[in-house]
This record gives C-alpha cells, structure tokens and sequence, in this order.
C-alpha cells in the first residue's frame, strides 16, 4: 500500500468516524473467509459496516474526533463495526460471538462514552431505532382507536336492538 493509497483509507475512516453514532471494537482470533463475509454480509443488512484496518492508521483517523479515547484498543488483529443506528453494529457483533468463538468484542464507544465489553452487550440489548419508531408509532395510533371504537359502540348498540325488533 503507498502514501496515498494510505492517506485515502485515514480520510475514509475520518469521514466514518464523524458520521457514525457507535464504534465497536472486535478481535479476529482466526475468523475464515467464509465467516468474515457472513459477518459483513450480516452488518450491511442490519446497516453498519465492519471493516479491518491497520491500527496505526486508524489511530491516525481517530485523532480530532469524538472516538479519539479508543485507539488504546487497537491492538492486535482488530476490526470496526460502526453504524448510524446506536444499537445495529453491537448487536449484531454480540450475536456473532455468541456463535462464534473466533470473534472476540474488545469494547468499543458511543460519541463520547467509552463501552467495554458489558456496555456493548447491554447497547445490544436494546430495541433497534427502527423497533423503537414503531413502538412510538402504535402508543400514538392507541388512543385514536380506543376513541374511534368507543364512539362508534353506541351507533353499533342501536342498531342491533333495532335489527333484532324488526326481526321479531
């Protein structure tokens, strides 16, 4: 890799750094290929990105932004799980090693809060930001229904005691 293939791949960390909302730190303890792109695989459907990259020049990328504290973590053979959703890349790195031994979380930040590894498993036990959005959306939708349903019981009432009267 020369000089700028090199300063290409910090400014695309930099650039990641900014606009992600949680850092996971994981160590590759001899994942096959096969695993890895299951794993890849699995963090793009979910929306974020795992990515392994030299630690010097990620601890180089880290520098001027919130993520700056976690470059003590980078050593060893390391990757970065990193999404938008706060809860997506930890929860599916945590259900990744749960199946797989060859993967292990060193910890990881959300903007400025370092996670070791208990913050991460319990950022992953979250409900994602989508599930979240839907609980929000059926505790608004609720009352509007219980009205419209209550409203429309005493029209409903008549109507079946005069049904039952013409029936007779």
């Amino acid at each position: 890799m020369d000089r700028s293939q090199k300063a290409d791949l910090v400014a695309e960390l930099k650039n990641v750094f900014n606009e992600t909302s949680v850092v996971v730190i994981t160590r590759n303890l001899g994942l096959s290929v096969a695993q890895s792109t299951d794993l890849r695989l699995k963090m793009r459907d979910a929306g974020a990105q795992f990515k392994v990259a030299k630690n010097r020049l990620a601890k180089i990328a880290l520098e001027g932004t919130k993520y700056g504290p976690i470059g003590d973590m980078l050593t060893g053979p390391t990757a970065l799980a990193t999404s938008i959703d706060p809860v997506a890349a930890a929860k599916i790195a945590v259900e990744f090693a749960k199946t797989n031994d060859r993967l292990e979380i060193v910890g990881g930040a959300m903007g400025d809060t370092l996670l070791d590894l208990n913050g991460i498993k319990a950022l992953a036990a979250l409900p994602s930001l989508d599930q979240l959005r839907g609980t929000i959306v059926g505790l608004i939708q609720a009352p509007a229904t219980k009205i419209a349903r209550i409203a429309k019981e005493p029209g409903g009432q008549l109507a079946r005691v005069l049904a039952a009267k013409a029936a007779a």
